[in-house]
């Protein structure tokens, strides 16, 4: 029997920033609620949350203190469970985050653990004495830095932190932590809710401490190899999905597995394993820096679309998994840039967006849509780095102004490409103060181009309009169970067919600025066209990101 997330449209929401509803200038739980209809009709039919529990906000929520109790700025447990109640009278689905991999350093264990070197706490964690002199190894973290930090008690071990130094990772060896997690778990499905969000997943498991990164470098080293998709990280996961499933036997368990490739994707999603239904990477996504400054690091110079690589890695992951499970389509969440500022470009910029949606959601696969791409909204601007709360945009601006940028260039880079200012509130009305997000200063502010929920609403060309359209074409079975094949095209053109039985649709793509001749395909109808398509004897020319949707006429 089929699952029910099989044909399912997930719309990614950021609570803090998607409507405030007792005007404090923060995102709530009441403030979705008030939401749902718009959700409805937009065609959506399964909630993804980020982070709603109490937390210190020094990641936004992924630093959790109390996994048991909602955040005080976002609401209460009564508006969760009224959230749960209204969804599922619309016959619509909730996924809650669930952060696994580390606690926020306020939470009562990583507490305990501080004032009892000896007590039982203090192995939910992970510690190592100095080296030498120094950090017990040359790890790096991804908020920069090291991946140690001094316990701030009374030993001089050093604590493991992944991310943030606000942030402990947990230890995963220990069956207590294992036993723990999974009862926070259990009490959030007893609640009523459909799915979890397994996040960093993949980072439970670390390599022996005592190994260095081998490198000339005196600063630490980005080192996934001994802190990513190790071996136990599998058995860890198979255990505790098993143990979802044998309290809610059709959970939702939607992996976060940032850095698997095509082979990893399959692992983690077999069935036969036994651990997550779908896992997002982050490396479906493909793009290039467009003129690359090699005295600058490449995280945050502008980018644009490698179509053909993308070809190449879309290919290889609908392959991996065709008979496994579905892969997860998304274009942008909080933890890149928005997709309208990565590459929309002024002069199509409506007609891109159309295209690369079209491109990618009526794949075979399960689509997430980040809140307020629907209306094509932008990152926030922001005016100085210091803006961003980031270590790493500090350094990166530093470099640039000694390598000659000017202050405009390089926050133009960083407003780009940067995942905070992709965090600001849901445009919903610009005749309202803020754009009808809160009548008080948001918690993150910052300019940005002006589109709305209230304006596209009633125009039958704007971008919401067509997501309605595009979603609705998803749901139909061909787009939702049909095959999928990626045709080898000429450059700039991403075109695939996808088939059931007799039934069968190819989606062309234009994904460039230029006019491209594409070959016609013989006895096809024309379901949709968007842009400039025109014929040319055996050929169609498409104009810049235009695209076609045709079903093959049978015999």
């Amino acid at each position: 029997m089929e699952s029910w997330h099989a044909n399912q449209v997930i719309y990614q929401i950021y609570p803090k920033s998607f409507q405030d509803s007792n005007e404090d200038g923060v995102g709530d739980i009441q403030g979705i609620i008030q939401r749902i209809p718009y959700l409805k009709s937009l065609g959506i039919t399964t909630i993804w949350l980020n982070p709603i529990y109490v937390s210190p906000q020094v990641d936004n929520g992924y630093d959790v203190s109390n996994y048991y109790a909602i955040d005080e700025t976002l609401g209460s447990m009564a508006d969760v469970d009224l959230l749960i109640k209204r969804l599922h009278i619309e016959g619509m689905h909730l996924i809650m985050d669930f952060v696994m991999n580390h606690t926020s350093d306020q939470h009562l264990w990583f507490k305990d653990a501080i004032q009892h070197p000896h007590g039982l706490y203090r192995d939910y964690y992970l510690w190592a004495n100095a080296k030498g002199d120094g950090y017990p190894n040359n790890w790096g973290s991804f908020f920069g830095g090291s991946v140690w930090s001094i316990d701030p008690g009374t030993t001089d071990q050093y604590y493991f932190h992944l991310f943030d130094r606000h942030m402990p990772d947990l230890n995963w060896h220990n069956p207590e932590v294992r036993n723990s997690m999974l009862e926070i778990a259990k009490y959030w499905i007893e609640k009523g809710i459909d799915g979890l969000r397994l996040d960093a997943f993949i980072h439970i498991e670390k390599a022996n401490f005592n190994q260095d990164v081998p490198n000339d470098s005196n600063k630490p080293v980005i080192a996934e190899e001994f802190y990513a998709h190790l071996p136990r990280v599998q058995t860890y996961l198979k255990q505790f999905c098993a143990q979802l499933r044998a309290i809610k036997p059709d959970i939702f368990i939607l992996g976060e597995a940032a850095s698997a490739s095509p082979e990893l994707l399959m692992e983690y999603s077999r069935p036969v394993n036994g651990e997550c239904d779908a896992v997002i990477t982050f490396k479906s996504l493909v793009d290039k820096v467009e003129n690359p400054d090699i005295k600058l690091p490449t995280t945050f110079q502008l980018k644009q679309l490698d179509i053909e690589g993308m070809k190449r890695q879309l290919a290889a992951i609908e392959t991996k998994l065709a008979d496994v499970s579905l892969p997860v389509l998304y274009w942008s969440n909080h933890d890149m840039a928005r997709l309208a500022s990565r590459y929309a470009s002024k002069c199509y910029r409506l007609q891109i967006l159309k295209c690369l949606a079209t491109m990618l959601y009526l794949q075979r696969g399960i689509p997430i849509i980040y809140y307020g791409e629907e209306i094509g909204m932008q990152n926030l601007s922001q005016e100085q780095p210091i803006d961003f709360c980031d270590q790493t945009v500090i350094e990166f601006y530093k470099q640039a102004l000694k390598q000659g940028y000017s202050h405009d260039d390089t926050m133009r880079m960083l407003n780009h490409t940067h995942k905070i200012p992709a965090r600001g509130g849901m445009q919903w009305d610009l005749q309202q103060t803020n754009a009808g997000f809160s009548e008080h200063v948001p918690w993150l502010d910052g300019t940005t181009i002006a589109v709305d929920v209230a304006t596209e609403q009633t125009d039958p060309h704007s971008l919401l309009s067509y997501y309605r359209t595009l979603i609705k074409l998803k749901k139909t079975e061909l787009f939702t169970d049909g095959i999928e094949i990626i045709e080898n095209t000429t450059k700039g053109v991403f075109q695939f067919t996808r088939q059931l039985g007799r039934s069968v649709a190819v989606v062309t793509c234009n994904l460039t600025d230029q006019s491209l001749d594409i070959p016609q395909i013989p006895a096809a109808h024309l379901q949709m066209v968007e842009g400039e398509v025109q014929p040319s004897g055996d050929m169609m020319t498409y104009g810049p990101w235009a695209f076609t949707i045709k079903h093959v006429l049978e015999e």
